[in-house]
């Protein structure tokens, strides 16, 4: 069988061989890192003045254009391949079926080895890199290639409409949860800090007020029905910037006072409880359900930075504000944890001591728990609910994989709890 490489020299062809191996691991490569490479991190090296990375985002923009370009010239050179060593084999060892059977497995070692796997390992495991410098090598192909392009991908899509197959650009665009999930995996490019603002965002969309207002029992009120000097001793030792003012009925809220305003009448010594209800804004309400994010653009909208949380009877469930959410968000602003433990970490004997009035969202967030958060709030409403009343004495449950031991108790509920760790209370078993 003669070829047209025939006549020439033998190093000539060996040395064409290597050459074609290279060409064709270099396609191999390019393709893989080109379609392995994270777009976002395409662009962003784009946007920092990369021109290869822009180059290779332009590119990936007709993938069908870019496959074909190097799927056709990979497999021309994988075409020219055995024929080449063929060639060489029969001109070294005769023509003899054994050693055409041999060259045909040398060849395909061959390509395996060093234009399929080696280069596809390395394009994976450096896609940005690499995908930002091979786009100007395949630009020109793209260009020359042109014609031939055309009649494929229409030919493809011809195919892919006759099949009842349909390109979608929606699958290309991240989903929640993949963002999620990106998010998780960026802990080398992300600092921890920044990574659980980003994921308690994603969580926002699935809290209500109900889960980030104070309790109506927490709710410092001032009643203006008390004697005036009882009123100026509690805003001269109050914390809170605003308080909600009722007028004998603690259940009636008749308003929101600014501390600082009220402060500031002080000096009068004719001081009368008129004067401080001059000072008082009507109370914002928002409806108990009502979605944190939603919440937070009502506050934006309304111009309001607290509000009063009701039920559909009107009767106040507790109070939010907008640091309560921006709290939700980046943490709290203070080191301080009135309802837990000094230390929000475990002991070294697997176990903490926690107030019955905890948050089981700040529970499960600091402590790493998976504490049910379908209905009660706190500790205590969830220890109540698993005893179905108030202990008599002390007691412990398992929910949710943790022994929790009452500590202290009244009428009123549970007050102090010791909580074992998991793998602590399964050795305790």
């Amino acid at each position: 069988m003669d070829t047209f490489f025939d006549d020439w020299p033998l190093y000539a062809q060996a040395a064409l061989v290597i050459f074609l191996l290279a060409l064709s691991g270099f396609f191999s490569m390019a393709e893989t890192s080109m379609l392995s490479s994270n777009r976002h991190r395409l662009r962003a090296m784009a946007n920092n003045g990369n021109s290869g990375a822009s180059l290779a985002e332009r590119l990936l923009k007709r993938v069908d254009s870019l496959l074909s370009v190097l799927l056709i010239s990979n497999n021309l050179i994988n075409t020219i391949l055995p024929i080449l060593v063929t060639g060489i084999a029969l001109h070294l060892f005769g023509d003899s079926g054994l050693v055409l059977s041999i060259a045909t497995l040398v060849v395909a070692l061959l390509i395996i080895i060093f234009s399929e796997i080696t280069p596809k390992v390395i394009g994976a495991a450096f896609p940005e890199k690499i995908a930002s410098n091979v786009g100007w090598l395949i630009l020109p192909l793209t260009v020359i290639l042109k014609p031939l392009l055309w009649f494929i991908n229409n030919f493809v899509s011809g195919l892919m409409k006759v099949s009842g197959l349909h390109s979608s650009s929606d699958s290309r665009v991240m989903s929640k949860e993949e963002l999620r999930s990106l998010v998780l995996e960026s802990n080398r490019f992300v600092s921890n800090h920044h990574r659980n603002i980003l994921l308690n965002l994603f969580n926002l969309e699935n809290i209500t007020v109900d889960d980030v207002m104070t309790p109506r029992s927490k709710i410092e009120i001032l009643d203006l029905s008390r004697p005036i000097d009882e009123v100026v001793q509690q805003l001269e030792t109050c914390y809170h910037n605003k308080l909600p003012v009722c007028d004998g009925d603690s259940e009636k809220i008749i308003g929101i006072l600014s501390v600082k305003k009220a402060l500031s009448l002080l000096g009068d010594t004719d001081l009368k409880h008129g004067d401080f209800r001059s000072l008082v804004n009507e109370p914002y309400f928002i409806p108990s359900g009502t979605p944190v994010l939603q919440q937070m653009q009502f506050f934006q909208d309304n111009q309001q930075r607290l509000g009063l949380v009701v039920n559909e009877y009107g009767e106040v469930l507790g109070l939010l504000t907008f640091e309560d959410i921006v709290e939700e968000l980046i943490g709290e602003f203070t080191t301080s944890f009135s309802n837990l433990s000094t230390d929000p970490h475990w002991l070294k004997d697997g176990t903490y001591l926690a107030s019955g009035s905890a948050s089981l969202r700040d529970l499960n967030r600091l402590l790493n728990l998976n504490l049910p958060l379908d209905g009660p709030r706190t500790l205590n409403g969830l220890i109540l609910e698993k005893l179905e009343a108030i202990p008599d004495h002390d007691v412990s449950v398992r929910i949710a994989g943790i022994v929790m031991e009452i500590v202290q108790f009244d009428d009123q509920g549970v007050k102090t709890v010791k909580l074992y760790q998991p793998d602590y209370s399964q050795n305790q078993d």
